[in-house]
């Protein structure tokens, strides 16, 4: 499953506590774009709207731009999930003072899936404490390197 997008950002501002896959509604055009990568997770977040899931603000560059007049790369998109998936979803995001975040987007036997989780957000302290971990196994990371011949 290769992986054409991941939201980076969101991952170093929240810790997801759980996962779900859903599919997602694109124009044949989108689809071409996104295989080829050109889409951009950064600040994207999904909302309960009507009964569905929406993907907004999610950046999908247009594939053919001189093809596609007004062609607008951030407009919401529906993602497609079971029902009981949703309705869990949402109870447990309301409950537990949970926000619904795109993880990934990527191919899973020719379709495009994203990967949504509900998410935390992390404190000041949180981050400053991954920062110090992912530098301190960088160093020693170095260390054992050069110790070896």
């Amino acid at each position: 499953m290769p992986t054409l997008a991941t939201n980076k950002q969101g991952l170093y501002n929240y810790e997801v506590k759980d996962k779900f896959e859903a599919g997602i509604v694109l124009s044949g055009c989108e689809v071409k774009s996104t295989k080829k990568g050109h889409v951009n997770l950064k600040g994207s977040y999904v909302s309960y709207e009507k009964g569905d899931l929406w993907l907004k603000n999610a950046h999908i560059s247009a594939y053919q731009a001189k093809n596609q007049p007004g062609y607008d790369p951030i407009h919401p998109r529906k993602l497609l999930m079971k029902r009981t998936e949703i309705d869990s979803l949402m109870g447990k995001s309301k409950q537990k003072g949970l926000t619904i975040l795109p993880i990934s987007l990527y191919t899973k036997g020719g379709l495009i899936k994203v990967k949504v989780g509900l998410a935390r957000g992390k404190k000041a302290h949180d981050k400053r404490d991954l920062i110090k971990k992912r530098d301190a196994d960088r160093r020693i990371g170095r260390a054992l390197r050069k110790k070896l011949p």
